[in-house]
């Protein structure tokens, strides 16, 4: 599961800071060297996006053969950056090789208007990894002309026509993910984890005849292929080695056998391996081996994510977005947080779960606090903030999970800070304080919780199906939200101080649930068009949290809405209530789980997740306008710069910086597309 920008979202100022527009026009990925140069955390702004960057602090400690794995599985990583793009949408290769080639080879006039909504256009589909934006799931529109578009064509000689052209202009393909009610999801999706044709029904059949070998371990059915009717007939193209994304799949796994050959440890290789065969197979069993092996690998300093992982893009939950980050230990911050992990049998067993719900032996959670030497696909630009895997209920119940929180991005979030949003939307002085000394903590805080207690706790009961298969459209927002919930619950309590992870157990709960409320009824609105609904599963998960416990702490005035001088806020008037109430939900959604309830996750969340107050809503983006700040962080990534003696062997492994967004994107390009346009 991926904690997606929670810093941003809990303490929203954290990602929505201010930051120059340094735009460039350079194609070239000129680098600055962190040793060289005071580090500047700000790449540029545009349109709703703030680009920045991020440090790798611990490199140099690490040892040649070290930094040689990171290199290996970095250059693993982006050979598959491609499988994101098709996956998004099917003309998105085509449309992406047509825009660069436009922005590299025009001469004409590039201070006019137009030539600036090119720009923007294009670096906006760059950071969402297709032509719909990251976060909201709609078609990105141009603010220019067919007429302005066909003109650049020509003056390049660059050929996009048909489909691919016309969708830039026209409502068709709208949605890249549609998770509204009472339609068919698959069908007015443009995601392109099946074919044009393919249903809801035709999904749901088709799985509902898979049958595990193992009914205790199902397999993840779906997870590495698209799904496609040919002649009336469903079949499932797979993704390895031979079969669908081959070409960037044969690449991945030469830069994994790579790694395999300088892996810190026998259990390390021996799930480098297994993830290789995966690839080469494309067999589920494999992939679950797999996850075992990397969930029990847990000694050394290096360790990563990679393949076809988290299912927020499905809107029914069973395809896996092409993923990967590579992460380095950071021992100090990793010691501290590990006592949460140590103590989640604790936490599981104080729930207000019901005891039928409860796990009786919480195994093999580890939690570390990593940096981030490298991302691709689903999760660059726009990053987690926090990952807890395998995915998979029955590998977390019999094995465990490993569970990260990516500190330097964390780091370079509340470096490139700024606190004017918040002072605009605290109610009091004493929330602005609460949060200016007890927030960043709140969060990391949370983020564990999130992770490592929230989403290992809890069982389902038996005979219930997958949460996927059960919930449905449901099931991410579901998850999220418990997952949320339990992390807010033991937010206000004294244990955290017991383990000496706080000072001030209630300050910083209250600082935490002041962000969170403000957050889920307000703040998060910024992100949408006024009357729009909430469709991303997190924003919705926070929006029913926080609204569920509004309603029903109404009788006792638990959070009260407040009106000053034409604006709103809300105030919690008591927090040991709302504690109460959270523990109250936390118990419910983890039943509705359980007990896999498909009509009580539904009204839950169209009850009070889905529709927006358009009054507030229209308030908080008029409130909004006078800060320049983007809503929406992203970050290019550092380069490892490789200088190898006559032999080809590397001899050192220098981390360097891209200077420019553009410059990446080109340069990614460039070296790693092994995909063609059609797959």
């Amino acid at each position: 599961m991926k904690l997606k920008s929670i810093l941003s979202l809990v303490c929203i100022t954290a990602m929505l800071l201010a930051c120059g527009n340094d735009k460039s026009e350079s194609s070239k990925d000129t680098m600055v060297s962190n040793e060289t140069v005071a580090f500047n955390y700000n790449v540029e702004q545009f349109a709703d996006i703030k680009v920045l960057r991020y440090q790798v602090p611990g490199w140099e400690q690490l040892t040649l053969k070290e930094q040689k794995l990171v290199y290996y599985l970095v250059q693993a990583g982006l050979s598959g950056r491609d499988i994101m793009w098709d996956q998004n949408y099917r003309h998105n290769l085509k449309i992406r090789k047509a825009l660069e080639n436009i922005y590299t080879n025009y001469r004409g006039d590039k201070s006019t208007e137009n030539w600036n909504a090119f720009e923007t256009y294009l670096k906006r589909v760059w950071f969402s990894n297709g032509i719909h934006h990251h976060y909201s799931n709609d078609k990105i529109k141009p603010t220019f002309s067919s007429d302005y578009l066909n003109e650049l064509l020509k003056e390049t000689n660059t050929v996009l026509e048909g489909e691919a052209f016309n969708v830039l202009f026209n409502d068709k393909d709208s949605k890249k993910v549609n998770q509204a009610k009472n339609v068919d999801n698959v069908a007015l999706s443009a995601i392109n984890f099946y074919g044009p044709n393919v249903t809801n029904n035709d999904v749901e059949r088709f799985y509902k005849a898979k049958k595990s070998p193992n009914p205790d371990k199902p397999l993840s059915y779906g997870l590495n292929s698209q799904l496609v009717k040919e002649n009336g007939v469903l079949k499932e193209r797979v993704y390895k080695s031979g079969g669908l994304y081959g070409d960037a799949i044969d690449e991945i796994v030469k830069w994994l056998e790579l790694a395999k050959g300088v892996a810190e440890n026998e259990a390390q290789g021996d799930a480098l391996g297994l993830l290789i065969k995966f690839y080469k197979t494309g067999d589920l069993q494999t992939w679950d081996d797999y996850n075992v092996a990397w969930t029990a690998a847990t000694d050394g300093n290096i360790d990563y994510i990679n393949s076809f992982i988290e299912v927020y893009n499905d809107p029914l939950g069973y395809r896996g977005s092409y993923e990967t980050i590579v992460q380095i230990n950071d021992f100090d911050m990793s010691q501290k947080m590990k006592v949460v992990a140590d103590n989640a049998q604790w936490f599981e067993d104080n729930s207000t779960l019901m005891d039928a719900h409860k796990k009786k032996n919480v195994v093999g959670v580890t939690y570390k606090v990593v940096n981030v030497a490298g991302e691709a696909g689903d999760a660059s630009p726009s990053t987690p903030i926090g990952v807890n895997l395998p995915n998979a209920n029955w590998i977390r119940a019999a094995v465990g999970s490993k569970s990260v929180s990516l500190g330097n991005i964390t780091n370079a979030y509340n470096n490139a800070a700024s606190s004017g949003r918040l002072k605009e939307f605290v109610h009091d002085d004493e929330e602005f304080e609460l949060e200016e000394k007890y927030g960043q903590l709140g969060d990391k805080l949370h983020t564990a919780l999130h992770e490592v207690i929230g989403h290992a706790s809890g069982q389902l009961n038996p005979g219930v199906g997958e949460t996927k298969e059960t919930l449905k459209n449901y099931a991410s927002t579901l998850e999220e939200g418990r997952a949320d919930l339990v992390a807010l619950y033991y937010l206000y309590n004294p244990k955290l101080q017991e383990l000496g992870l706080v000072d001030d157990w209630k300050a910083v709960g209250k600082a935490t649930y002041d962000g969170y409320i403000r957050n889920g009824l307000m703040m998060q609105l910024i992100r949408l068009n006024l009357g729009d609904d909430v469709e991303e599963a997190h924003m919705r998960n926070r929006q029913w949290i926080s609204a569920w416990v509004f309603e029903k702490g109404k009788k006792d005035n638990v959070i009260e809405k407040v009106k000053r001088d034409g604006k709103t806020y809300f105030n919690i008037n008591n927090y040991e209530k709302l504690h109460e109430l959270f523990g109250q939900l936390l118990r419910e959604t983890q039943r509705i789980k359980s007990e896999g309830d498909f009509a009580a996750v539904e009204a839950l969340v169209e009850g009070y997740g889905v529709k927006v107050d358009k009054e507030i809503h229209a308030e908080v983006l008029e409130r909004n306008k006078q800060f320049n700040s983007a809503p929406y962080s992203g970050f290019v990534n550092p380069i490892l710069v490789a200088d190898k003696n006559d032999n080809g062997e590397i001899e050192s492994i220098k981390v360097a910086q891209p200077e420019t967004f553009a410059g990446q994107m080109l340069n990614y390009s460039k070296q790693y597309s092994f995909l063609p346009e059609v797959n």
